[in-house]
């Protein structure tokens, strides 16, 4: 009976142990995903929407770099197909496409000190990329890197394999940033506290902001040093200085130093071979004392092991909330390592104590209750990646909401493009208005509601000379639509249309949310206002064409041009075909505009066939679930996901389609190989097609959301379409319809 017992206890463990391993969906995870062909992601060491990044950079210092920083647009602090790496960054973006932040480099080398990174820099081997872990090997002193990380700080262990004379380098000059200026001051032989200026982000170069950082090395120097790269002098004085243009070393200084390239190197004299030697870094955008705060509060005595041990725990438990079965292997990898990049951006801002850089205004807030929120790359996440947290991750997405309005109480207005305290302004629209919406909608109310109306009212009734977020909204008002030749943002020039069109989107996510505050009038206005697309279609051409100040079409019209992020008269980041069906606040008046539903599929189709479609790009993202609503062309829709997914979606470095835009990319993936796509900024609904799995289990609020399929094939049936166990003869459901019947099942053919 005892044998009987133990056997039973046994096999209930092994099944427990079983259903542990195989809920760690951070086995999935390739973080070099992404790192090739401009996606712009990274490799490092990271928690779910952290703070701090530690990423290796590898964009500088050598010949073997292909993609160098400093010689081309480039905006990633790493590629997988360059050789050279200068250190760790510490904070960094991910999927962006301007160069900003990648700051604070450290590395760990050997032999005679060296302050020029084209000089102490090395080739590299043997690297590893896990979530919440990163590590290589640098070749020329063969010494492991490693390096892990907490919502704030980071920890690094350095292996000196061989030893020797062991240095830690800190590196200020360095950065992916355009911007430059630092501070350093050395507080012992262990540690070393400052900051360095970041910004200029997308051409902003206004919007700048500090980051502060204190890092702490386990081994006591033997020798502290600065450097600084003087600049260039001449004559008599370039005579007296005897380092013009030159680093200069500074060997018996040791209070703060500042300049543009400065650092300092920690000799730590001779080690023994497998010394090991940590790292420890704390940020803050705040002050040095709170990067202090967030090291001591985060790290603190903990070891490396223990750091990494916390990471991992974090990131299964993110990437546990959903659950998939069936698919290849390689499905498993694309979806969780898409999951992944969702969860970087936005991150967190605010420090232990709460304290965070306050929007616009140089001043420092406190966030009580909840923790504050940065990087709101809202023209790209507002179509999808706000919606994922919605219904996956509410309780972040509700901190989100409140930072956004918490914002517009410091300086005015709702985000549109936000880092770090500075708006800057990048691309169009006021895509704030449809995240809170849609996120009021799903039942997050838990901000300053009357607050949040008054925001967005605001910006849609204030002059243009006033209105920093719709600079170009007084024709708006006046005619429904923004003619040529009224305001150039950037170097892109004219872009009235593509502004337009993302105005009427915010503007019929307002009429919902007046009406549900009960201003009935205001929301009839707004509604009116969203209707005003209908001024840029050209029947003629079957496509959206800009207008100019006399109210007529523009002349010399191609709907192709501005392809492949081209300039083009009238649109932003792409053609008019790449635009002309973004109306998804007003399908059906769409269908109805162009013909009818027949003529709306010939078109949207023709689009696609005749490879006019974008995937790389935002404006045109949800074209493929267009086909959905019109019935009996649902199968388009299933056809068009699929190809795009095997398409643009791989297991190899180049394995997403262009920039990330902060998950964006990444999301649209996850959302269409569960099955479901919200397909309307600012509404909640979702567009039904076939999964890439046989069953999908997504943990919410309401309890646990099941997706399933029965048969074989690539189609979901007509009739095949069953939410809470009933038949429906729809392929589009209402976010409540899904959270309340918490079962969809799709049979297939």
């Amino acid at each position: 009976m005892l044998r009987k017992l133990t056997l039973i206890l046994f096999l209930i463990a092994s099944v427990c142990i079983k259903a542990q391993a195989q809920s760690d969906n951070t086995q999935y995870v390739d973080p070099f995903i992404g790192t090739a062909d401009y996606s712009a992601t990274h490799p490092g060491a990271v928690v779910p929407h952290g703070m701090m990044a530690v990423v290796p950079f590898n964009v500088t210092g050598s010949e073997l770099n292909r993609y160098d920083k400093d010689t081309r647009w480039w905006s990633t602090p790493y590629d997988i197909r360059n050789k050279y790496s200068v250190g760790f960054a510490h904070g960094a973006l991910s999927g962006v496409g301007c160069p900003e932040m990648g700051a604070i480099i450290t590395m760990a080398t050997t032999g005679a000190m060296q302050a020029d990174a084209t000089l102490r820099g090395s080739t590299y081997s043997d690297e590893v990329a896990k979530p919440g872990y990163y590590a290589t090997t640098y070749e020329q002193f063969n010494v492991r890197a490693e390096a892990t990380a907490t919502d704030r700080a980071s920890v690094e262990r350095y292996t000196f394999n061989e030893g020797g004379e062991a240095n830690i380098i800190i590196d200020l000059g360095t950065a992916l940033s355009n911007e430059s200026g630092a501070m350093l001051r050395q507080v012992s032989a262990t540690e070393v506290e400052g900051m360095r200026l970041l910004g200029t982000f997308c051409y902003t170069n206004q919007a700048v902001f500090p980051v502060y950082f204190v890092a702490r090395i386990s081994q006591p120097a033997t020798k502290v040093r600065y450097w600084k790269r003087q600049p260039e002098m001449t004559g008599v004085e370039a005579a007296w200085s005897g380092d013009s243009d030159q680093y200069k070393i500074y060997e018996s200084y040791s209070r703060e130093i500042m300049g543009d390239d400065i650092g300092t190197i920690f000799s730590l004299g001779e080690v023994e071979p497998g010394t090991e030697v940590e790292v420890r870094v704390g940020i803050s955008y705040v002050s040095i004392e709170n990067a202090r705060r967030n090291l001591e509060a985060e790290v603190g005595t903990k070891s490396f092991d223990e750091v990494r041990s916390e990471a991992h725990a974090k990131w299964r438990e993110a990437l546990g909330r959903i659950r998939v079965e069936g698919g290849s292997e390689d499905d498993h990898t694309i979806f969780y390592t898409a999951l992944y990049h969702s969860l970087l951006h936005p991150n967190i801002v605010s420090d232990v104590n709460g304290e965070y850089p306050a929007m616009e205004s140089g001043a420092t807030g406190l966030a009580t209750g909840y923790e504050r929120y940065t990087v709101f790359s809202l023209w790209d996440t507002y179509r999808n990646v706000h919606q994922l947290l919605t219904l996956v991750y509410p309780e972040v997405q509700s901190d989100m909401v409140r930072t956004m309005v918490d914002m517009s109480k410091e300086w005015g207005w709702l985000p549109r493009w936000e880092l770090y305290g500075r708006e800057t302004f990048t691309m169009e629209g006021d895509p704030a208005i449809p995240v809170i919406v849609d996120s009021y909608l799903k039942g997050i109310r838990d901000f300053d509601v009357e607050a949040a109306y008054a925001a967005m009212k605001r910006s849609a009734t204030t002059p243009g000379k006033d209105n920093p977020i719709r600079r170009d909204i007084d024709p708006y008002i006046e005619r429904g639509y923004i003619p040529v030749g009224i305001f150039a943002q950037d170097m892109s020039g004219d872009n009235s249309v593509s502004h337009a069109l993302e105005y009427y989107v915010a503007d019929n996510a307002l009429a919902t949310f007046a009406r549900e505050m009960g201003d009935e009038e205001f929301a009839r206005e707004m509604e009116r206002r969203a209707s005003g697309w209908r001024n840029y279609y050209s029947v003629k051409d079957g496509a959206m064409r800009p207008i100019d100040k006399s109210g007529e079409f523009v002349g010399d019209f191609d709907p192709a041009a501005g392809a492949n992020f081209s300039n083009t008269i009238g649109f932003h980041e792409g053609s008019s075909w790449n635009y002309t069906f973004f109306v998804p606040h007003d399908i059906e008046g769409l269908i109805k505009t162009m013909g009818g539903s027949k003529r709306f599929v010939e078109r949207l189709k023709w689009v696609f066939d005749n490879g006019h479609y974008d995937p790389t790009n935002e404006p045109d993202i949800a074209y493929p679930y267009l086909f959905s609503r019109v019935k009996g062309y649902e199968y388009l829709t299933q056809e068009w996901v699929k190809r795009l997914l095997d398409e643009n979606y791989t297991t190899a470095p180049d394995g997403l389609p262009g920039n990330d835009d902060t998950g964006t990319m990444s999301t649209w993936a996850v959302f269409s190989m569960m099955g479901i796509y919200p397909d309307c900024p600012g509404e909640p609904y979702y567009t039904i097609t076939t999964p890439r799995f046989s069953s999908v289990e997504i943990d919410t609020d309401h309890g646990t959301i099941v997706i399933t399929t029965e048969g074989e094939g690539d189609h979901i049936r007509r009739n095949g379409v069953e939410l809470g166990g009933k038949l429906i003869n729809r392929f589009r459901i209402s976010h409540d319809e899904l959270i309340e019947a918490k079962k969809l099942n799709l049979k297939l053919y």
